[in-house]
């Protein structure tokens, strides 16, 4: 039937609309087919990216292969056992999860094939990603023609969607962004992004539909949220047949009084193309140009938009149309005549950019679209007039787990030092990291410090040598060679007899009798840096205090033993317990392990014997040097 609406506007994609445009695209996408005779096939995305490339479209915009979508970045909407399932199902097992595939509606319409949830993490990582990129300021547009599944529910898969990339998108932006508008030109519903946002005020879904008897039976004009959510879902039910000019003539002031009162901060777009004229699954007579007026208008409100692709089902429209799209967000004129490109053979007979309305008649009268144009503008005006959010502190990570200096580093690591060098893209994938691959843990970082680990191929060092003033990292073991601590000994005498003129000298002028104990605090507790030399306290004699657990004593410590009040045997209990620390490479002792009792002689075979007898022969000789 013919309507009398104004003509349709020339798309413009001149050079004063450019945007910084985020594209993102995996190339493994296209090798994952639902099942054979099913009409969804991802290889659609390749055939568009094919298009956009001999374009020259790449040139304008920065090209992404995002991370796959994690099972915990997915479950930040869908159900954990729902998530699990699509991990483990495969074809091979499928019998034995029977159940569960009732349970999810898994089966017919979304059955289960090869690389199922790999698939989904294609398309769910690409549009968290560019959502992320979106809150970073990093772009105003960012595309990702594999997302736009908007059926899928939070436990249950529905319209050949599992994962809804779209929520998951949505709730990144939420991070940052009070209020989201989603606005989907799919001939379907977009049933499960209404239904996650149906009793929020901080999105805004708004759907033009076929509504009748028609997959999936839902988005009634009276369909507008409830609770807070109240008058923020808007429902706009077509009819067959609506053509270009129809359709702006309800899409554009929808949009514009949704703007007006709701003002929202970021735009998602999906664009699902199975409301192009001669879709396989639908029944809307838009040409690619009536399509793409669309996205021209969303565009011009220069809000930062996630555009998304969804639904379409006769693959040659669909590339086309989303080819050229993407022409119009970048702002790039587009030859009608195709370039020459790998599917070529899919565009005859004419091999032109363009996809044309039919003769289909429009049984979308304008006394029908009016009614309905004004109460959809009814309820807009029924909402709260940009409804304020209160907003926490955002992390400066966002889900997809990069900052602005990841992306910086991200950024640099993809220059090529030298540009004749090409490696592969499998090539490329195989030197992917983990991030924590290269992370030292607490206990490697403690070990390197110890010199516990060999660095540049050279032997692992033990440091034994102890100053007046720090103590090396390094820690002796009981297995430490005889020979190093024999060659030790001689050192040790030496800084010990010195130290016992110095104690002498403070001995002199102490009363003999102790007066006073020490109460050992947490002061007392030893470090790395402390000296290992016993300190002697200023007020004279003290208590000896257990030392803590962790610290590795060849002495057997009698707290409660007082010493004797002769200054010469208390400082010849300090030389032994001197001579023999040295001796036997042991850790630093705390200071109230400073005065010394018995020695417990060591029980090694012939390098504890070893050591017994050079403890013997230095004590001997220091006591000599005492008494004369």
């Amino acid at each position: 039937m013919s309507n009398s609406f104004a003509p349709l506007d020339p798309v413009s994609n001149g050079p004063s609309s450019k945007k910084r445009v985020a594209y993102f695209y995996d190339s493994d996408v296209g090798n994952y087919a639902y099942v054979a005779g099913h009409p969804m096939k991802p290889h659609r995305i390749r055939l568009a990216h094919s298009l956009i490339m001999n374009y020259g479209v790449y040139q304008k915009m920065e090209i992404y292969r995002a991370k796959p979508a994690t099972r915990h970045e997915m479950t930040q909407f869908h159900t954990d056992e729902y998530i699990d399932f699509l991990q483990k199902v495969t074809p091979d097992n499928m019998d034995t999860f029977s159940k569960e595939q009732g349970k999810y509606n898994v089966g017919d319409d979304c059955p289960v094939f090869d690389g199922l949830f790999e698939f989904c993490g294609i398309s769910a990582g690409g549009s968290m990603e560019g959502a992320a990129r979106l809150n970073r300021g990093k772009c105003d547009i960012a595309i990702n023609w594999a997302g736009g599944l908007h059926h899928a529910k939070k436990s249950e898969a529905s319209g050949f969607c599992y994962v809804n990339d779209i929520v998951l998108g949505i709730i990144e932006l939420l991070r940052f962004k009070k209020r989201v508008l989603y606005i989907d030109i799919d001939v379907h519903h977009g049933d499960g992004v209404e239904e996650a946002f149906y009793t929020t005020d901080r999105v805004m879904t708004v759907s033009f539909h076929k509504y009748g008897e028609y997959f999936p039976g839902t988005g009634e004009l009276r369909d507008i949220g409830v609770g807070p959510g109240k008058n923020y879902a808007v429902n706009f039910p077509l009819r067959d047949g609506i053509d270009d000019v129809t359709y702006k003539s309800i899409f554009e002031p929808v949009i514009q009084s949704v703007m007006d009162y709701y003002q929202p901060e970021a735009i998602v777009l999906q664009c699902g193309g199975d409301s192009l004229s001669g879709d396989r699954l639908g029944c809307f007579n838009l040409s690619m140009r009536g399509h793409a007026n669309c996205v021209q208008f969303v565009k011009s409100f220069n809000k930062p938009t996630l555009v998304l692709g969804g639904g379409g089902y006769t693959m040659r429209n669909v590339a086309r149309t989303w080819a050229f799209e993407t022409g119009v967000l970048v702002g790039k004129e587009m030859d009608p005549v195709l370039p020459y490109n790998e599917y070529y053979e899919y565009y005859g007979p004419d091999y032109e950019l363009d996809v044309r309305a039919s003769n289909m008649e429009n049984a979308n009268s304008k006394d029908y679209l009016e009614k309905i144009k004004i109460q959809v503008i009814e309820n807009l005006k029924r909402t709260a007039h940009a409804p304020s959010v209160q907003m926490q502190d955002v992390p400066r990570t966002t889900l997809a787990g990069t900052t602005d200096e990841d992306e910086d580093i991200m950024a640099d690591a993809d220059d090529d030092e030298n540009m004749d060098v090409r490696h592969t893209e499998h090539r490329n994938d195989k030197h992917v990291a983990r991030d924590d691959e290269f992370d030292e843990g607490d206990e490697e970082e403690a070990n390197l410090a110890n010199g516990a680990f060999a660095q540049n191929g050279q032997a692992k060092q033990r440091n034994h040598t102890y100053s007046d003033v720090e103590m090396d990292s390094g820690v002796a073991t009981p297995e430490a060679e005889v020979h190093n601590e024999i060659e030790d000994a001689p050192t040790a005498v030496t800084e010990a007899n010195a130290q016992v003129n110095a104690e002498l000298m403070e001995q002199k002028t102490q009363d003999a009798t102790p007066t006073e104990t020490l109460e050992v605090g947490p002061s007392n507790a030893p470090s790395r840096s402390d000296s290992p030399k016993p300190i002697v306290d200023d007020e004279g004699d003290v208590d000896m205090a257990e030392p803590p657990e962790a610290a590795t004593v060849v002495w057997d410590l009698k707290p409660s033993e007082k010493l004797s009040a002769s200054p010469t045997a208390s400082v010849k209990d300090n030389i032994i317990a001197n001579v023999e620390a040295a001796a036997s490479n042991a850790e630093i002792m705390p200071e109230t392990a400073a005065l010394q009792a018995e020695p417990v002689v060591k029980q090694e075979g012939e390098s504890g014997r070893q050591d017994t007898d050079v403890i013997a022969e230095a004590s001997e000789e220091i006591t000599e040097q005492v008494q004369s």
